[in-house]
């Protein structure tokens, strides 16, 4: 199984930015989806996931409004659309696989990607 996430980069705040988890090796439409985020010398945190169907959504409530999950079970492909960088928004940020619902917690899932840096610049 490999999770591969992109389209990380340098950006402004205000600015936007999609991210991509392009997924292989696993029946992607049986897996809810996560995004998770780490800054510098903080714990990795829950951003948003979606269920294996897409109907289900959550966010934390520090990026609800301004992030927008999604996915294409047809590419194998779960995407976070970002709006309104803030610098706050800087951190590597990771998507991750499980199996069922969707799940909040980080120890729940069990495949993991290599994460994309997002660097928002005041």
């Amino acid at each position: 199984v490999q999770l591969q996430a992109s389209g990380g980069g340098l950006v402004q705040a205000g600015g936007s930015l999609r991210l991509s988890c392009a997924a292989s090796g696993l029946a992607f439409r049986s897996y809810a989806m996560g995004w998770f985020r780490q800054a510098p010398g903080k714990e990795r945190e829950f951003v948003s996931t979606i269920s294996g169907g897409g109907d289900v959504t959550r966010y934390a409530d520090s990026v609800k409004g301004r992030f927008a999950i999604s996915r294409d079970n047809a590419k194998n492909t779960a995407y976070l659309q970002i709006y309104s960088l803030k610098p706050e928004d800087t951190a590597v940020y990771y998507c991750a696989a499980t199996v069922g619902g969707i799940q909040t917690s980080p120890t729940q899932y069990i495949y993991w990607g290599l994460g994309t840096q997002v660097t928002v610049s005041s």
